[in-house]
């Protein structure tokens, strides 16, 4: 059994704002709501926070892409170093792992161990919309228990444990087979997969094998949703079932109402939030921020006006976007060319002279982040049109 994971300080929630006295008839326009959800997302001002602390107030970062979350927290934190997330996944401080939304995110060993069973149904229930009639009369709870000894055994690729399962089951397509797994178990990825500069391929065994800890028991969403209200509120209910998946949130909801705060926004939706929440002037400026692809703080809303219009919305999902004013004003991308790294900027409107220098001055400072040691390399910063 693999050694247990080596004991971080616990996390700290960004500071909180005094109580306000917040009654349901005040309306928080979607101005407001952005410098909130800057704020609360380390994206108004970087913080000089641990790596730990930032991902379990956020409640992790999506990692479809690997490297993805090192430049969300590049640009969140101050003075971070990918070192800094790769040194915690080395050292099995932090995993990717399928969570919220069944999508892949980075996250703290102890939020692997007790996030994962609170989005299980989830998992499982998405994996039946997709799969559910391709696998047939497949003895499910058979899959798990020969799909576990699989990758306990030696961690391997979807790919593979789809092979070797269609072995016991041949009359069934493996991708279906080792999807299924991935639902049921906690599969997470193993080094040097999502390591900065090293990368490798996509093997995954399980959470409990590689943290050498046992999954939390399973339970009520009541403190995951709080925790999301922290980090994304004030949100509607529609908004925390976008972001967690989870169905039938009514009965947990009225368990926290005691507990919550209550707004209106624009459109006359109620908006729930955490006392103490931070609430900052909707006039506080907004530096240029650069995300990676799927970044949570475009998905996490059923209603995205808050960082998104909703001309604009169809970008946020596939490609790096960047922030102005603190909404999404476009996408980026680095080309590495045989002489020069290029960074492309491609707004989706026209921008201010005044907003493209800080772009340009942000982006050249993400260059030399993504150069790392090559500092002597030359960097681009180059604008297309909307």
């Amino acid at each position: 059994m693999a050694d247990a994971p080596p004991t971080e300080a616990p996390a700290r929630s960004v500071a909180a704002a005094p109580e306000q006295d917040v009654r349901s008839d005040v309306v928080l326009s979607d101005r407001a709501l952005n410098r909130a959800l800057l704020e609360r997302q380390l994206l108004l001002c970087r913080q000089p926070i641990g790596v730990s602390d930032a991902l379990e107030h956020l409640v992790g970062l999506q990692a479809q892409n690997p490297i993805g979350p090192y430049f969300g927290l590049w640009s969140r934190l101050a003075g971070f170093h990918p070192d800094d997330l790769a040194s915690r996944i080395d050292r099995r401080v932090v995993v990717r792992i399928a969570l919220m939304r069944w999508t892949l995110h980075i996250v703290t060993a102890r939020d692997c161990l007790r996030t994962r069973p609170l989005v299980q149904p989830v998992m499982e229930r998405r994996m039946r919309a997709r799969f559910g009639r391709l696998l047939g009369d497949v003895d499910l709870e058979r899959l798990v228990v020969v799909g576990r000894r699989l990758v306990e055994d030696e961690p391997r690729s979807l790919g593979d444990i789809g092979r070797l399962l269609a072995s016991e089951w041949p009359e069934q397509e493996p991708s279906v087979l080792g999807n299924a797994l991935a639902a049921l178990a906690p599969l997470v990825h193993v080094p040097p997969r999502g390591l900065w500069g090293r990368n490798g391929r996509a093997v995954q065994t399980t959470a409990e094998r590689w943290l050498g800890l046992a999954l939390a028991p399973g339970g009520p969403p009541d403190e995951l949703l709080m925790r999301y209200l922290a980090a994304f509120g004030p949100a509607s209910v529609d908004d925390m079932r976008t972001w967690s998946g989870l169905r039938g949130l009514g009965a947990a909801i009225e368990r926290l109402r005691p507990r919550l705060r209550s707004f209106r926004d624009e459109r006359g939706r109620e908006l729930l939030d955490v006392e103490g929440g931070l609430l900052p002037d909707p006039a506080t400026p907004a530096p240029p921020r650069f995300l990676p692809e799927c970044d949570n703080v475009v998905l996490s809303h059923a209603d995205r006006s808050r960082i998104v219009s909703a001309e604009h919305r169809r970008c946020v999902t596939a490609h790096k976007t960047f922030l102005v004013d603190g909404f999404v004003h476009g996408t980026w991308r680095i080309i590495q060319g045989p002489s020069v790294t290029t960074l492309v900027i491609t707004p989706l409107a026209r921008i201010t002279r005044k907003d493209r220098l800080a772009l340009a001055e942000e982006g050249a400072r993400l260059l030399a982040f993504a150069a790392g040691e090559d500092g002597d390399a030359r960097i681009s910063v180059r604008f297309r049109e909307p």
